[in-house]
């Protein structure tokens, strides 16, 4: 949980202290991760698994960290991380909805509580984020939802994750081709980019794919509660950015009402 929340702190920082523009970000973070992650396989001598994964999870992956990025050159760390939790959460529980899963009243109740405080977040005001960053945050919280859905049934998932971020790594140099003219290279926001992409991103997801047959279902989703706690933590002691009333009080309403999504579950796992 630490490498996911350090994702928002590295890219945060490399947006907001150095010259990196966003599009650069993305194509290093993906680049650098999908070397890191054939070196994992590589080392554990099976480099024929990133043929895993296919064109249309990558295509969500590259979503993700485009839109992440943007989103972070206006958006403060914990309110992105939030924000970015909250629709990859609300993405999973309304797919199980259209799927035919049905809620317990308490479910039901957990839900309302944390559109309510999705849509508290981001109503206009003198604490009110970006609404461009808003808006870049919550797509890429639903394709990171996307994502994740669609590699529920994979046998390999390192080798799945391995293969999507190598396709999606031309998409986004593309990306930065479209945006050349905002191309601003810089060494320390580069190097922000690579650690995010080989090891908060490669490495953390090996790590997290690791533990989680060690974890029950609701156990591997509620520790993922952490994260925007965790994002927010760095970003005041790192960024130095303030914790305000209306972050505190939509991270309640969202943490508390996804908690209680998972705690009445009735025992369907999410993944």
């Amino acid at each position: 949980m630490l490498a996911f929340a350090a994702n928002s702190v590295l890219c945060r920082q490399a947006l907001k202290l150095t010259s990196l523009d966003a599009a650069t970000f993305t194509s290093v973070r993906l680049l650098s991760g999908a070397l890191a992650l054939l070196a994992i396989l590589t080392i554990r001598g099976r480099v024929q698994r990133q043929r895993q994964g296919n064109w249309g999870s990558a295509l969500m992956l590259f979503v993700y960290a485009a839109a992440f990025s943007f989103a972070y050159l206006s958006l403060a760390t914990g309110t992105g991380a939030l924000l970015l939790f909250g629709a990859v959460q609300m993405t999973m529980v309304f797919a199980g909805l259209r799927a035919g899963e049905r809620l317990q009243a308490g479910q039901w109740a957990g839900l309302a509580g944390a559109l309510g405080g999705l849509v508290y977040l981001v109503l206009p005001g003198l604490e009110a984020p970006s609404p461009q960053g808003a808006a870049g945050m919550l797509m890429a919280g639903v394709a990171w939802g996307l994502y994740s859905l669609r590699g529920r049934a994979t046998t390999d998932p390192v080798g799945a994750t391995a293969g999507n971020f190598l396709r999606a790594t031309p998409m986004a140099l593309l990306l930065s081709l479209f945006t050349l003219f905002w191309f601003r290279p810089d060494p320390h926001g580069m190097l922000y980019a690579v650690l995010s992409g080989a090891v908060t991103s490669g490495v953390g997801y090996v790590i997290w794919y690791a533990a989680l047959p060690h974890l029950r279902a609701t156990q591997a989703a509620t520790v993922q509660l952490s994260v925007p706690v965790l994002a927010a933590l760095g970003g005041i002691l790192l960024l130095g950015e303030p914790l305000t009333t209306r972050l505190v009080l939509a991270s309640v309403a969202i943490l508390g009402g996804i908690a209680a999504v998972l705690w009445f579950r009735s025992g369907r796992p999410i993944r």
